[in-house]
């Protein structure tokens, strides 16, 4: 990831805001992939600190601003489309198809 710090910083903002699993490349060349779960914003990147859940591991794991070399967003965002508008979207268009006992149900989690 290469940019400034304010970069990696909303980098890093977004990356909380999704919910699904994301892979940060850390300078020495190692990677974790999981769920970012909280943030801790420093005066600087040395001070700031990730919190994630590993994938394949059953730990909380820190991972410092400075330490991050690359980001990606590499699992599903379960929380996609499952907004309120997204919801009334869908009930709007069954109403309109002439739907009766309209029920929306919740997709199953994987």
């Amino acid at each position: 990831m290469t940019g400034t710090d304010e970069e990696l910083r909303e980098g890093l903002e977004k990356a909380f805001d999704y919910r699904g699993d994301i892979t940060i490349t850390r300078k020495d060349g190692s990677q974790i992939e999981g769920y970012l779960f909280d943030r801790r914003t420093g005066q600087t990147l040395a001070d700031s600190f990730v919190r994630l859940f590993p994938k394949d591991r059953d730990e909380k794991i820190s991972v410092a601003y400075a330490d991050v070399a690359d980001l990606a967003f590499t699992g599903r965002d379960t929380a996609a489309g499952k907004s309120w508008a997204a919801w009334v979207k869908k009930y709007l268009e069954k109403k309109a198809a002439g739907e009766k006992q309209i029920e929306l149900q919740p997709e199953k989690l994987d």
